[in-house]
């Protein structure tokens, strides 16, 4: 017959092994949603970077067709009257490309998905937490 001490140590070992498990189970499922959460804010940081983008290069098309009508503008100069309207042409051209190119800018973000980087602090400390606990 065991001794009554053999038993408890042998159902310790056991059931540090049913935690460890358990431990690894929950780490292994937490793991797959922390890649999904990472995938859904990539995605989102991409359709965002790409709207910014799009604003860019609009803003510089803009700007480079100011100056192309910069040119026939100079043309238009010789002309009494018509400067004038070939100024606010140029003008209107530069100061749409100009605030597209400053709005998609502002909107562009090079970043760690925010939201991932607090779950993982999270999801450590909880493990942390919970192999102390058990340790006792």
């Amino acid at each position: 017959m065991a001794s009554p001490v053999a038993t408890v140590k042998k159902d310790r070992r056991v059931s540090s092994r049913g935690l460890i498990a358990s431990v690894i189970g929950d780490a292994q499922r937490l793991v797959a949603l922390e890649v999904a959460l990472a995938r859904q804010e990539m995605k989102e940081l991409a359709t965002g970077n790409a709207i910014a983008a799009g604003l860019i290069a609009f803003g510089g098309l803009l700007v480079l067709l100011a100056v192309l009508v910069a040119v026939p503008a100079l043309v238009v100069i010789l002309v009494p009257w018509h400067w004038q309207v070939a100024a606010v042409w140029i003008g209107v051209y530069v100061v749409a490309g100009g605030l597209l190119l400053v709005i998609g800018r502002a909107r562009l973000r090079f970043s760690l998905p925010p939201r991932t980087v607090e779950s993982l602090k999270e999801n450590k400390e909880w493990a942390l937490r919970r192999v102390r606990s058990n340790g006792r």
